[in-house]
């Protein structure tokens, strides 16, 4: 390892060459690998022209430093030997060998061996080729990894078509799940939307009631406006209906009249109306038994919604057949209410009994045809009052109750008191009337007798008010209902009645309320009944019927019929 460097002169080209090739000679034997002492020699030639070119004296200094491990450094500095001072920063570079001891002596040989140079540059074509194979190698190696990455590029290529292909397939999926949640939603809102509003359509059984429901169900949200017309309105008031409303009612068809075809399901396109150019309708027959009239709609913006136009055609056909149900009704309860009001007795006039009846039919619902009351005199010159009511409604409880009248006054003529008649009404009842029940109380009035002999059949109890005003309620336990498959006989009751008291018979549609029973009911009867004096019932015992009724029946609807009959001695 020389501490000493060697030196080498550069004043000409010859000179740089010396060098050059002893710096070889020394990287070669200390074991430098090819490429780096390409590398450190290449650098070192380059700086030696550059000296030449400066002109002056130059040197190169070569030195061999040992490491640990075995390895070491060669180290080149280019100074000029002619500089004074010298240069305190020369030109240097190193390199790293891997075998410092081996290197050889870099003495400076005679001038003009030319056969060391020409060896040195054997060696260097030598060097030169074994890096041309390296680079050849290098180049195949870099050819081989530019076709490993076109092949690879083509592949992130194709894998990033592939990945744009399936986002758009998953957008295309999202988009779809939404549009098929969205309709999905507004399906479940005009399903939702239809029923309440035939709950709502249905629950009434008066047509007035059912058309004035319409307009708050449906402006604004599905029409802009709301017009119902029906056959049997008043033929004395003109009404201008749109052509698309006519048509509608000639071909039983819903109609759309607009500028622009509607295109909706199953309903027919019309130009636009003459009573409303600026706004499309949609015109929907009422169907019942027949068409009953006509639901025009205004669109509640430029156009109708497909779905929900499809939903209103669907409201439209539960609305007919909920105005077919209640004109049926209101038929079949306008019968009854005749049938029954043509049955009820006009009251006697008897020297010892004043009477007074009231007869109200319901006002909510097919509760009509059941309550009846009856008063005549009997061969004996005693009168008989009564009041029933028969189980269920309408036109069968009607004739029923007709029937119960005509037999009661048939077996008082052969029964002499009124729990006689009851069992004979009681046996036919059970024999004939099969499903059908019904409930009464008979009251005899004999004359010069201060008592009335009564009986009842699972009816409401009778109340008594004497002249001083307390009411009694006759609660002696009525026996079972007429025409309950059982054997029963029915037992007289003996009341006191002096002159100046009352006897109210009444049905339970007077007393009784859903939510509170029937015992609150009497207790208001009975109070009512005190309050009123004994010259109001002697002096006109209508009007205190009548008093009577109001401040049970003001706060409510009925939903059963009432009767009551007032006996009142003078």
């Amino acid at each position: 390892m020389n501490a000493t460097p060697d030196t080498w002169p550069i004043t000409s080209a010859t000179e740089a060459a010396h060098a050059r090739t002893a710096a070889a000679r020394l990287t070669t034997s200390a074991g430098v690998p090819l490429v780096d002492r390409a590398r450190f020699l290449t650098t070192i030639a380059g700086k030696l022209r550059q000296c030449l070119d400066h002109g002056g004296t130059w040197e190169l200094l070569l030195y061999t430093h040992a490491g640990t491990g075995g390895r070491g450094r060669i180290e080149a500095i280019v100074r000029q030997a002619d500089r004074t001072p010298p240069d305190p920063r020369p030109w240097r570079r190193s390199i790293t060998c891997p075998d410092p001891a081996k290197a050889a002596d870099t003495t400076t040989p005679a001038q003009g061996h030319t056969e060391e140079i020409a060896e040195a540059l054997l060696a260097a074509d030598e060097d030169t080729a074994e890096l041309l194979n390296r680079l050849e190698a290098q180049e195949q190696l870099v050819r081989s990894h530019r076709d490993e990455l076109h092949h690879t590029n083509q592949g992130v290529l194709a894998l990033h078509a592939e990945l744009d292909a399936a986002d758009q397939s998953q957008r295309e999926l999202l988009e779809a799940e939404r549009a098929a949640r969205a309709q999905a939603e507004n399906a479940r809102r005009l399903l939702t939307f239809l029923a309440n509003a035939s709950d709502a359509v249905t629950a009434s059984l008066h047509q007035e009631d059912i058309l004035r429901r319409l307009p708050a169900l449906l402006v604004p949200r599905y029409a802009g406006h709301v017009d119902v017309w029906i056959f049997d309105d008043d033929p004395t008031t003109r009404h201008d209906h749109p052509a698309a409303a006519v048509t509608a009612a000639r071909t039983g068809r819903p109609q759309h009249a607009a500028a622009h075809p509607g295109r909706l399901y199953d309903v027919d396109d019309l130009p636009p109306s003459a009573l409303d150019r600026e706004h499309p309708l949609l015109c929907v027959p009422l169907l019942g038994r027949g068409v009953l009239g006509v639901l025009t709609l205004t669109a509640p913006g430029p156009r109708f919604d497909p779905d929900e136009a499809v939903m209103l055609i669907e409201l439209a056909r539960r609305v007919g057949i909920a105005l077919d149900n209640a004109r049926r009704y209101e038929q079949h309860r306008d019968t009854a209410e005749a049938l029954q009001r043509a049955q009820l007795t006009e009251l006697p006039t008897t020297p010892d009994v004043l009477l007074a009846a009231r007869y109200l039919p319901a006002t909510h619902g097919l509760n009509i045809g059941g309550d009846w009351y009856d008063a005549f005199v009997q061969p004996d010159g005693s009168l008989l009052a009564a009041v029933g009511d028969v189980t269920g409604h309408g036109l069968r409880a009607a004739v029923m109750m007709g029937q119960l009248r005509t037999a009661l006054r048939a077996y008082a003529i052969e029964s002499d008191t009124p729990a006689g008649i009851l069992t004979r009404l009681h046996r036919l009842v059970r024999d004939q009337q099969h499903e059908l029940y019904a409930t009464a109380v008979i009251a005899q009035f004999r004359p010069g007798d201060p008592t009335v002999l009564w009986a009842a059949a699972g009816h409401p109890p009778a109340l008594v008010r004497d002249p001083e005003g307390t009411v009694r309620v006759l609660d002696h336990k009525p026996g079972i209902m007429l025409g309950v498959p059982l054997p029963y006989t029915y037992q007289d009751h003996t009341v006191d009645l002096p002159h100046g008291s009352t006897l109210a018979l009444y049905t339970d549609g007077l007393v009784e309320r859903r939510a509170q029973g029937i015992d609150p009911g009497i207790h208001r009867l009975s109070h009512a009944l005190a309050a009123l004096s004994t010259a109001e019932l002697e002096d006109d015992l209508n009007a205190a019927a009548e008093s009577l009724l109001k401040p049970l029946l003001h706060d409510s609807e009925r939903d059963d019929d009432v009767c009551l009959l007032l006996c009142a001695r003078p």
